[in-house]
């Protein structure tokens, strides 16, 4: 598994001593180890264009995101799991449909209508697109079909204890949905984070940007990339995304086992 593991994990060493070499070494030869350590292309980074900002919305969004979707497909997973109402089947079919329309081919009604709205070069659009979007649809289906593995048996006695729908989501239900929970969580900030369409239709300011257009911009005078720079910002921006992958990723082997995806 060590040796399977090498050729994917060749990509990142070298992105991360690239990021420490100066441009000639960069494009001199394929070494492991830089000859000499650029610390100052970190902080450059930095100088170049607001970074600091641009990560900050990239984090404040994802966040944001991520806890949007996990209250709403929370609620409306345990509706078409577990509450009877006239025309849930239909709604539910819908649900799965817009799982199959691509981004591409809402994104401009979407921008009319953030227009319309006078919300285009702001980040509300990053947030309301993506909650009722196909994210929130996904994050939804995977809870409702979490939902129809829990024992019918639990809310029926939790409704005679004098728990209504609500009480019984917030007691029973989520409680032991954990596994689902951090599934959800974590594509949900990873397809956040990595979002590079939304925010380029929708922003305009660069200290707005979130981090795959601000990697875009590390350019000189000329147009063409500056690779140290490029390089030790894609470094810094994958930092989270290895954490959270790490840090929970057994909550996705857990939610494909028991959510019910498989069936």
């Amino acid at each position: 598994m060590t040796l399977l593991a090498l050729p994917f994990l060749f990509p990142f060493w070298w992105m991360i001593t690239s990021a420490l070499k100066s441009p000639d070494e960069i494009f001199g030869r394929l070494a492991l180890i830089p000859e000499s350590w650029e610390w100052s292309n970190f902080a450059r980074v930095f100088t170049y264009q607001p970074f600091a900002e641009q990560y900050f919305n990239s984090v404040y969004i994802a966040v944001v995101v991520t806890v949007g979707v996990l209250l709403v497909s929370s609620l409306a997973g345990f509706a078409f799991a577990r509450i009877r109402f006239k025309g849930r089947t239909v709604l539910f079919i819908l649900l799965l449909s817009s799982l199959m329309m691509p981004s591409e081919v809402t994104i401009i009604p979407n921008f009319f209508l953030m227009k319309a709205f006078s919300l285009i070069d702001t980040h509300i659009p990053l947030i309301i697109v993506p909650l009722f979007g196909a994210q929130g649809a996904f994050a939804t289906f995977v809870m409702r079909q979490y939902f129809t593995t829990v024992p019918g048996e639990l809310a029926e006695a939790a409704r005679i204890d004098g728990l209504a729908h609500f009480g019984i989501l917030m007691r029973i239900y989520l409680p032991i949905a954990t596994a689902a929970l951090g599934a959800v969580a974590i594509l949900t900030f990873l397809a956040s984070w990595n979002s590079y369409l939304e925010p380029l239709v929708y922003l305009n300011t660069l200290a707005k940007f979130t981090l795959p257009l601000a990697l875009n911009n590390f350019r000189d005078s000329y147009g063409l990339p500056v690779w140290e720079l490029q390089l030790a910002a894609t470094t810094l921006a994958v930092v989270p995304v290895l954490a959270v992958y790490i840090g929970a990723q057994r909550y996705i082997t857990n939610a494909m086992a028991f959510s019910g995806l498989k069936g």
